[in-house]
């Protein structure tokens, strides 16, 4: 029931892909699951030793793999290996607009749910910490803020979200904006 209702709340907007313009190809789940009643989003914190975005809290995902047959596939795989899901236990949802990062890939991002009752094992080499927040409560206006950055000479918005300790910014809140508004209706 559940997944019916929010794949047709993200089927409302058309996901907008776009083109590689030279960029390589990443793909990551958005992934939700119903908790204690509630509408979840998990995320990881990557571990501080990383050479790319050490730290920093995102969705699983990477680059995408010859061996991927499509941008799901190399979605679900990247959260394997990081948080130990496996892929047929992801309910495809919906998919949300692609972005540009800024660190040269194109990214397509796709919403799976989660079981409600699900083990993770986490890859250490990668992922310090799985956070899970409720939707509602990450849809708070209060807890949201844009800054604008510099970045190659460019002034560039940057979206916010501090919540229990932890700051969502970047590529990654602006994926979560997106979600909130595809899934303001229900929240």
């Amino acid at each position: 029931m559940i997944a019916a209702t929010l794949r047709a709340a993200l089927a409302n907007h058309a996901a907008k892909t776009l083109p590689l313009k030279g960029m390589r190809a990443a793909a990551v789940l958005v992934p939700l699951r119903l908790h204690e009643g509630a509408l979840q989003l998990l995320l990881t914190r990557r571990t501080e030793h990383l050479s790319h975005h050490a730290g920093e809290i995102s969705f699983p995902g990477g680059g995408i793999n010859a061996a991927d047959t499509d941008d799901w596939a190399a979605a679900l795989r990247e959260t394997q290996e990081e948080i130990g899901v496996s892929p047929g236990l992801v309910a495809p949802l919906g998919r949300l607009d692609d972005c540009y990062s800024i660190h040269g890939y194109r990214v397509s991002c796709h919403v799976g749910l989660l079981p409600a009752e699900l083990d993770f094992a986490l890859d250490p080499g990668e992922i310090a910490e799985l956070i899970e927040l409720p939707l509602t409560r990450l849809n708070d206006p209060a807890i949201y803020h844009q800054e604008d950055w510099q970045h190659e000479g460019r002034s560039q918005p940057v979206d916010f979200y501090a919540l229990d300790g932890y700051v969502i910014w970047g590529m990654t809140a602006g994926i979560l904006k997106q979600l909130l508004q595809r899934l303001a209706p229900l929240l």
